[in-house]
């Protein structure tokens, strides 16, 4: 007997705090398990609420969402992940686990300039981190939504959802990116001019290694040119300081402080002054006689040969001529002769490489077709009980005559996708009789609400995605068919957290507890307040909700009786 897949994960959203958001100064507001309504006159700002909590799980905003007046727009949620695995291990491999055992704290905050920055249990991180963890905290229902489940995309995630195994939709995921792969590395490969390639480079490494550039060999070659080339400047200019400092036969320094000192000689006695710069003196006299021995010994280091200045000088020029053909530095000729060796040693192992991508594309053909016929059965094995779960969720909303199937059709070879070898498509036929057709083409839009709310509670059931929010999913219902969707929702929130923005007091007095939001102002500007509402507060609002503000005793009485007819499970 077909079992639908089961996840006894449920993350639960126990804070929000909303701090400048649109008609919000400052609201913060705890939650709990199970079914929670949040009721309220139109415009008091239910929607706003469910916007924020969207923002901080990585919405699209702008400084439009800040409150007139504030700098920022800051919100924060607070989850228990204790029994979210998937969030547990999403946080893990991202080293974004939090202090506190088993919470998680998202922030988001909107500047009035519209720069937006994302928090993860206090570290920042980018959007994309922000929705990735996101989805597996929360679902958000919209009245939008039911547009987004005429797509077939949408009808197949709800499918695998119900009945295929995750850990086999990720396999399935991951064959078809690492085939894909594969595919671009072999079509690259034989998309090359290989044969011309060749001929290129081995023309250009004949040339490179007739040259034999070496490592460092263009620095040591131009600092010889320096030294040759400057060599006879260089003896002219040491022969010159030889002679002003020693060997000038008229005047030189050596024998001028010798002159000095002889004219000193006699009146070394008769001063301490004249003492200490006779030594002074003589003392230069030393160093400058080893100066010029120094410098006559330097000659030796700037050798007159013209042959080898003309063969360095043509050696650098084979260098910079080359080094200017294939666009590099000198220096960098043997690097590029090593470059290239290795560009033409690769073309000669392409062969190898497609053959070992094509062995290794037959294996990733042979498992991708073997993991998604699973994946099929697994879907085929599940659609008659899945359609047949909604078909009784339909009924109950009014819709007695529906009929609900869900078509596979097999794609075509060139159009396989991360998602298997088929794609599906859910039928509806809402009179006796009628065929089965798509939702967009049979369901009126009061229907389609109808029909999208029963597919969200049976799928919600087995949903990986642990706290479910539903924005007025029930707006243009009434009466019964209002009630069995406050039933519905309740039957949810017994194993799950369900937080409903609703009008009808029938989906209200289901709920395990209920919130009011209003909106209050000064004249200047708007505030919204939520507030979690007693027994005797609750009866209050839903006879608000039956008969308008002027409510009557009557109104009074009936939402006794329909809250009281849910107290034994709340």
């Amino acid at each position: 007997m077909f079992q639908p897949i089961q996840y006894t994960f449920r993350a639960m959203l126990q804070h929000l705090s909303i701090r400048n958001y649109a008609t919000v100064q400052g609201l913060d507001v705890d939650f709990r398990p199970g079914m929670s309504a949040l009721t309220g006159e139109t415009g008091a700002g239910k929607s706003i609420i469910v916007g924020a909590l969207g923002l901080a799980l990585g919405d699209r905003a702008d400084k439009t969402v800040v409150r007139t007046g504030a700098k920022r727009t800051e919100i924060t949620a607070e989850f228990d992940v204790s029994k979210n695995d998937a969030a547990d291990a999403w946080l893990e491999d991202n080293q974004l686990q939090g202090d506190a055992a088993n919470s998680c704290l998202v922030r988001r905050a909107v500047g009035a300039d519209g720069r937006s920055r994302a928090f993860i249990n206090d570290s920042p991180v980018t959007m994309a981190s922000l929705q990735q963890l996101g989805a597996l905290l929360v679902d958000i229902v919209s009245q939008q939504e039911h547009q987004s489940l005429l797509q077939r995309a949408t009808q197949l995630s709800l499918l695998d959802d119900y009945c295929v195994e995750h850990t086999l939709l990720e396999e399935l995921r991951s064959l078809h990116g690492r085939w894909q792969t594969n595919q671009r590395d072999i079509a690259r490969l034989r998309s090359d001019d290989d044969e011309g390639r060749v001929q290129l480079l081995t023309y250009q490494l004949d040339e490179l290694r007739e040259l034999a550039a070496e490592d460092g060999e263009t620095g040591t070659l131009e600092q010889e040119h320096r030294r040759l080339s400057g060599a006879e400047q260089a003896l002219a200019a040491l022969a010159g300081a030889v002679q002003d400092i020693a060997d000038h036969e008229q005047f030189n320094a050596l024998g001028s402080l010798r002159r000095a000192l002889q004219l000193l000689g006699d009146l070394q006695g008769d001063s301490n002054r004249i003492a200490n710069a006779m030594e002074l003196l003589e003392s230069a006299c030393i160093q400058i006689d080893e100066a010029a021995a120094d410098l006559r010994a330097a000659t030796d280091e700037f050798p007159i040969d013209p042959e080898r200045l003309s063969q360095v000088d043509d050696r650098l020029g084979r260098l910079h001529d080359m080094a200017r053909k294939h666009k590099v530095k000198p220096a960098e000729l043997a690097q590029l002769t090593r470059s290239l060796q290795e560009q033409l040693q690769a073309i000669h192992g392409r062969e190898e490489e497609l053959q070992r991508l094509g062995d290794e594309d037959l294996k990733l053909r042979e498992r991708y077709a073997e993991v998604a016929g699973q994946v099929g059965k697994q879907r085929r094995k599940g659609a008659g009980p899945l359609s047949r779960e909604i078909e009784k969720r339909i009924a109950s909303l009014g819709m007695g005559d529906a009929g609900m199937e869900i078509r596979f059709e097999p794609l075509a070879s060139d159009a396989v996708n991360a998602r298997g070898l088929e794609r599906v498509e859910f039928l509806v036929s809402t009179n006796p009789g009628q065929e089965p057709g798509p939702l967009s083409k049979i369901a009126s839009g009061g229907e389609l609400s109808r029909i999208s709310l029963a597919i969200r509670v049976v799928t919600a059931q087995t949903s990986q995605t642990p706290c479910l929010v539903f924005d007025e999913v029930d707006v243009g219902i009434g009466g019964g068919v209002a009630a069995q969707v406050g039933a519905l929702l309740q039957t949810l929130g017994d194993s799950a957290q369900i937080l409903c923005v609703t009008h009808q007091p029938q989906v209200a007095s289901r709920a395990h507890r209920q919130y009011s939001v209003d909106k209050s102002s000064d004249g200047a500007s708007a505030q919204t307040s939520i507030s979690e509402l007693d027994e005797d507060a609750r009866v209050l609002e839903l006879a608000r909700m039956l008969a308008g503000a002027e409510f009557s005793d009557a109104s009074l009485a009936h939402a006794r009786q329909m809250l009281a007819g849910d107290q034994d499970s709340c």
